[in-house]
């Protein structure tokens, strides 16, 4: 049984000896669950599983990562919505990417995605650069170097 399947387990375990299956008992589960199954990782050790305890911190951070960026993005362009003169300086560039598997590049293209004021138009057919619009591409290489810090460096750490 894997980690998540067991943290998961745990988590249902939780709430029913709480006798309230609510989200907040469920995540509280969980996070107890993940705790648990931390200080006994040890029991794990040389199984591969290790690497459950590696990428679940990053998930979150990449969910908390992208939630501000959504958050910004929607500020701006409502502004700009609002405002006699928006500040719109609209380009077309490339988004060069490192070697990337077909799940982080579909993650990565898609994050661009939802976040307002950006769009990823398409993959290169090597799968070494995104073709993304942006509606506030001003400086190109300031976009990218953003880009590349941000998003990218966050998906890239789920996924090693």
């Amino acid at each position: 049984m894997t980690f998540f399947a067991l943290n998961v387990l745990l988590a249902l375990i939780w709430a029913s000896l709480w006798d309230s299956f609510t989200p907040v008992d469920l995540i509280g589960g969980y996070l107890f669950g993940f705790v648990a199954l931390w200080l006994a990782r040890r029991l794990a050790s040389g199984t591969g599983e290790e690497r459950y305890f590696r990428v679940l911190p990053q998930i979150f951070v990449l969910f908390a990562y992208f939630v501000k960026e959504l958050v910004k993005s929607c500020l701006m362009v409502a502004r700009d919505c609002v405002s006699p003169r928006p500040r719109l300086s609209p380009a077309v560039f490339r988004f060069p990417i490192g070697p990337k598997s077909d799940l982080e590049i579909f993650v990565l293209a898609n994050l661009i995605t939802l976040t307002p004021g950006t769009l990823t138009l398409d993959v290169t057919e090597e799968k070494d650069a995104l073709l993304i619009h942006s509606i506030y591409a001003e400086d190109t290489d300031a976009v990218i170097e953003d880009l590349r810090n941000g998003m990218e460096l966050r998906v890239s750490r789920v996924f090693r």
